[in-house]
C-alpha cells in the first residue's frame, strides 16, 4: 500500500484540468511515460518524495475523505490571492470589480441520479435528471472570468421522487440567495457592481443589492416587467434631449437614451428609484438591434455609454470566456467525473482552478512578450488555439525534466510578471 501527501494529490487533481485531459481515463493515460518525467515534475511542484503515480481512483478515494468543501476553500484563496494583490485592480469599474451571475447546466442524467437532482419534463414523458450550478465570476474586458463563488442548485436531501410533484424545486434565485451570503461572508470588503441578467431584475435581488452594498447593472426587458416597461417608454418620450451617439471601427452605429430616476414598486411593495438605459444598435448591414439596462449607478450624460459597455455587455462573457471555454476546451465541464454527488461537487471545484491558471497564463505578459518575440500580436495568434496552450504544455510536463533553479524563489522575486490589459 502506498501513501500519497496531500500536496501531490491535490496537483494530481489539478493536471487533470490544468492540463486539460477532459476524463479520469485520459489522465490515467496520459499523465504516464517511460522515462518518469511526469513523477519527477510532480514532486517538483509538489515539494515531495513520491516513488510512483497514483491513478485517478487514488484521487477519488482521497478527494471522499476530504469532502468537496475543502477544494472550495482553495478555489476562494486563489481568487483572494489575486485581489488582495492588486493584480486586477486595473479592471475596476468606478472602483467596483465586475462580477456576472449566471446559471449553467453541470451534470445531466436520464435516470434518478440522486435525491438532490432536479427534474425536467420533456413532451415525450421523458425526465432528465438534472445539476446545474450558480456561478459568480469575476470579469474583465480582456477575457478573463475567474470564479468568485459557486452555488449548486440542487434540491434538499431526502427527498424521493414521489415528491417533486408536492413541492417546489431548487431555483436559480433560491439559489441567488445563497450565493450572495456567500459572497459577502468571503469577500466582505469587496466592491462589487453585478452584471445580471432579466431574471434577477426583481425586487428581491434589489434588496439583497442593498444589504451588501453592492451595484447592479441588469437586463431591462419588457416581458420580465411589463409596467415598469411602459413607464420608461413613456419617460424616454418625455426627454427626447437625452440621447447619445456613437459609431464603431466596424461602422455599427449605437444610439443611446436614458432615464435617471425611474420609480419601480416590487412584489413586496417596497418603493426603488433606478436608473435605465436603452442602447439601439445598428449594424453595416441596416439589421437593428435593442438593448436595455436597469441599474443602481447613477446615470447621466457622462456615464451611460461606459455603464452599457463596460458593466452591461461585459456579462456575456461569462458565458463566452466562462461556461463555454470550460464545456468545449477540454476542461469537459458537463462530464461526470464521479457518480458520487460530493465527490463531483470536488471535481467541478477543481475544473475551476485549473480554468483560471489557464487563464493566468493565457493572459499573462511574459507570455505576450514570448509572442511578440515570434511575431505574433497575441497569445492566440501565437499558438492558434486557446486549447493547444493545455496541450503544448503537457508535451513540456511529459518531456521536459524541471529543475532545482526553477523554484528557486529569490530568482522569482526578481520577475515581475502582470496580467495583460491591453
Amino acid at each position: 500500500m502506498v501513501d500519497y501527501n496531500r500536496r501531490f494529490l491535490c496537483w494530481w487533481g489539478l493536471l487533470l484540468f490544468g492540463l486539460g485531459l477532459g476524463s479520469r481515463r485520459s489522465a490515467d493515460h496520459d499523465l504516464r511515460d517511460l522515462e518518469w518525467a511526469i513523477l519527477h515534475n510532480l514532486n517538483h511542484l509538489a515539494d515531495t518524495h513520491q516513488e510512483t503515480l497514483p491513478v485517478t481512483k487514488t484521487l477519488d478515494h482521497f478527494i471522499g475523505h476530504v469532502g468537496s468543501a475543502a477544494f472550495a476553500q482553495l478555489l476562494r484563496q486563489h481568487t483572494q490571492r489575486l485581489i488582495r494583490m492588486k493584480t486586477l485592480d486595473d479592471f475596476r469599474f468606478q472602483g467596483d470589480c465586475v462580477a456576472a451571475v449566471d446559471g449553467t447546466g453541470y451534470l445531466s442524467f436520464s435516470h434518478h441520479h440522486c435525491p438532490q437532482c432536479l427534474t425536467q419534463k420533456h413532451s415525450s414523458s421523458t425526465i432528465s435528471y438534472l445539476h446545474p450550478v450558480l456561478e459568480a465570476k469575476l470579469l474583465t474586458s480582456t477575457g478573463l472570468a475567474l470564479s468568485l463563488a459557486s452555488e449548486f442548485i440542487e434540491n434538499p436531501p431526502g427527498r424521493s421522487p414521489a415528491d417533486y410533484q408536492e413541492q417546489k424545486q431548487d431555483c436559480e434565485l433560491k439559489a441567488f440567495d445563497r450565493l450572495a451570503l456567500t459572497l459577502h461572508t468571503f469577500f466582505p470588503q469587496l466592491r462589487l457592481c453585478l452584471s445580471l441578467d432579466s431574471l434577477y431584475g426583481c425586487g428581491r435581488v434589489f434588496a439583497l443589492c442593498k444589504k451588501y452594498r453592492w451595484r447592479f447593472v441588469v437586463t431591462f426587458k419588457e416581458g420580465r416587467t411589463p409596467e415598469l416597461w411602459q413607464e420608461f417608454q413613456a419617460l424616454l418620450k418625455l426627454r427626447p434631449q437625452q440621447k447619445l451617439t456613437m459609431t464603431l471601427p466596424d461602422k455599427t452605429r449605437r444610439l443611446y437614451r436614458w432615464v435617471e430616476q425611474l420609480p419601480y414598486i416590487d412584489s413586496e411593495k417596497r418603493a426603488w428609484t433606478l436608473g435605465a438605459i436603452l442602447c439601439e444598435e445598428t449594424s453595416p448591414t441596416g439589421e437593428k438591434t435593442t438593448f436595455a439596462w436597469l441599474t443602481n449607478l447613477v446615470v447621466a450624460r457622462d456615464s451611460v455609454i461606459a455603464i452599457a459597455d463596460q458593466v452591461g455587455r461585459l456579462r456575456t462573457k461569462i458565458e463566452n470566456e466562462g461556461f463555454n471555454v470550460q464545456k468545449n476546451s477540454g476542461l469537459n465541464l458537463e462530464h461526470v467525473f464521479s457518480q458520487n454527488w460530493d465527490h463531483a461537487k470536488a471535481y467541478y471545484y477543481l475544473l475551476q482552478i485549473g480554468h483560471l491558471l489557464m487563464q493566468l497564463l493565457h493572459h499573462n505578459s511574459l507570455h505576450l512578450a514570448l509572442a511578440k518575440q515570434y511575431g505574433r500580436n497575441s497569445v492566440l495568434a501565437l499558438w492558434g488555439a486557446l486549447k493547444k496552450i493545455p496541450q503544448r504544455l503537457l508535451e513540456a510536463f511529459r518531456y521536459y525534466l524541471l529543475n532545482q533553479a526553477d523554484f528557486d524563489v529569490a530568482a522569482a522575486a526578481r520577475c515581475h510578471i502582470g496580467l495583460n490589459s491591453s
